[in-house]
């Protein structure tokens, strides 16, 4: 059984921890996570795919193990994670790589498969996000992100995870208290938080053209596949169809949850690697 690898990148004045998965010299598979999460959310689909990838998993900046911007304002922004990306491909010695980005990640893909950048990307993995997002569906994230909860014990932190990500759809006992384990650091206090910093949130003010796109969509040309939760409010089924209509007309494959798939389940990786294999 694959095991991963843990390494600490300087990038852009950052320390990027960056989660490796299987043998350096296959095909380079980059895996994004979503706006409050980290890297080791993909620790099943990664190992999954590892006998066939080297897959990266990099936390961003702000979240998990890497370190926390000094200017907010103007580096939690999609931009600048895009900057961070392609440094990391050229840390890596990466010419094109495989992206699979859930939420936050598929934004970044999508912004780096409109720019100069594009010709880095060989195929786009989009998972439950578009060029737009609904008013209500940025609301209902904020009033969970803006304000971090406190635990008293570990225990509790799983409790709340698993509430709060149930639009995650089923994922095994194991992945929830992972994701507890790698989810919170401790305050000076002494207590548990969730291990991201509040301020992530400023990308919805200060650049916040970022999160409608429609027109760098349009300019998009990689290979593109769509992945949807069925009751997603982040990704309506009415904004998936401009998507199938658009840019790069991405198929799409629509899982029995919300926001976002957690591509968990061995059923899950399989359609990834089908995915994955029809796109290159």
């Amino acid at each position: 059984m694959t095991a991963p690898r843990f390494s600490l990148v300087p990038v852009m004045d950052h320390e990027i921890h960056v989660t490796e998965w299987g043998d350096p010299s296959s095909k380079p598979l980059v895996m994004w996570h979503g706006l409050a999460r980290t890297g080791r959310d993909f620790d099943e689909l990664a190992q999954a795919l590892s006998d066939s990838y080297f897959v990266i998993c990099p936390d961003t900046i702000g979240r998990g193990l890497s370190s926390w911007s000094q200017n907010p304002e103007a580096e939690y922004s999609v931009e600048y994670y895009c900057g961070i990306a392609t440094d990391l491909m050229d840390h890596y010695g990466f010419e094109r790589v495989a992206w699979l980005g859930t939420s936050l990640g598929g934004l970044i893909g999508m912004r780096l498969a409109s720019g100069p950048h594009a010709d880095r990307l060989r195929c786009l993995l989009i998972n439950d996000i578009g060029p737009e997002i609904p008013e209500p569906a940025i609301e209902r994230i904020l009033t969970y992100v803006s304000d971090p909860p406190v635990f008293d014990h570990l225990s509790e932190v799983e409790t709340w995870l698993r509430a709060a990500y149930r639009p995650f759809g089923t994922a095994p006992d194991a992945y929830w208290r992972r994701m507890a384990r790698t989810s919170v650091r401790r305050r000076d206090d002494g207590q548990l938080t969730l291990h991201y910093d509040p301020r992530i949130t400023i990308q919805f003010t200060a650049s916040r053209e970022e999160l409608t796109s429609w027109d760098r969509y349009a300019r998009i040309m990689t290979p593109c596949h769509v992945f949807r939760g069925e009751t997603s409010d982040i990704l309506p089924a009415d904004v998936l169809d401009l998507m199938r209509q658009r840019g790069p007309r991405p198929k799409a494959t629509e899982f029995a949850c919300g926001h976002a798939p957690s591509l968990t389940n061995a059923a899950d990786a399989a359609e990834v690697r089908r995915v994955l294999k029809s796109l290159s």
